[in-house]
C-alpha cells in the first residue's frame, strides 16, 4: 500500500488533497496497533503530502514525567526534545486539550522557538478511546498563515479516526 501512496498524484485543491490523503492514511493504518508506527507513519503521509509542512510530528504524553510533553515520531529538523504543558503552543494544546490555530508563532506568548525558520503552525491534540491526550500533532510552517480550518478539520478528522 505504501508504494503505491508514493505514486499517488494528489489534487490541487486542499480540501480534496486531505480527503485522498485521509483514505490512504486510513488504509495504511488498518490492522496497525503500535501507536508509534501509526504516528511515525501519520507524520511521514502528512509530510510528503503538503509542501508547506515544514516540520510534522508528534509530542507524546510522558507518562513518567508529569505534564510533559516528549518528542515522538515526526519528518523535519530537529524538535525540541521536551515540552510542558502549558509552554508554547504545543504544550497550550496539551493544557487545554484545545487546538491551536497559530497564524504567527511569534506573536504567541511563549512561543518555543525550536526552528527559528518557523513562522505559523497548528497543533491537534491526540486522544485515545477513553478520551485521555496520548500526544499532540504539531505542524509548523515557513510561511505565515499557512494553516486555516480546512487543515483544522482534516486534521482532527485524521486523528480522531486514527487513535479512537
Amino acid at each position: 500500500m505504501a508504494e503505491a501512496f508514493n505514486d499517488l498524484t494528489l489534487p490541487d485543491d486542499k480540501a480534496a488533497r486531505y480527503a485522498t490523503v485521509a483514505v490512504e492514511i486510513a488504509a495504511v493504518l488498518d490492522g496497525e496497533p503500535n501507536r508509534t508506527a501509526r504516528m511515525a507513519t501519520i507524520a511521514s503521509m502528512l509530510a510528503a503530502s503538503f509542501d508547506h509542512f515544514f516540520w510534522t510530528g508528534f509530542y507524546v504524553v510522558d507518562p513518567e514525567r508529569e505534564r510533559e510533553l516528549v518528542v515522538g515520531p515526526y519528518q523535519g529538523t530537529l524538535g525540541c526534545l521536551r515540552i510542558a504543558y502549558g509552554r508554547g503552543v504545543c504544550g497550550a494544546a496539551a493544557a487545554t486539550g484545545q487546538t491551536q490555530l497559530v497564524p504567527d508563532v511569534h506573536a504567541f506568548p511563549g512561543h518555543i522557538a525550536c526552528d527559528g525558520r518557523s513562522a505559523s503552525e497548528v497543533v491537534i491534540p491526540v486522544f485515545d478511546a477513553a478520551g485521555a491526550l496520548i500526544a499532540v500533532l504539531d505542524v509548523d510552517s515557513t510561511e505565515l498563515a499557512a494553516f486555516d480550518e480546512v487543515d483544522v478539520e482534516w486534521l482532527e478528522a485524521i486523528l480522531r479516526n486514527s487513535f479512537t
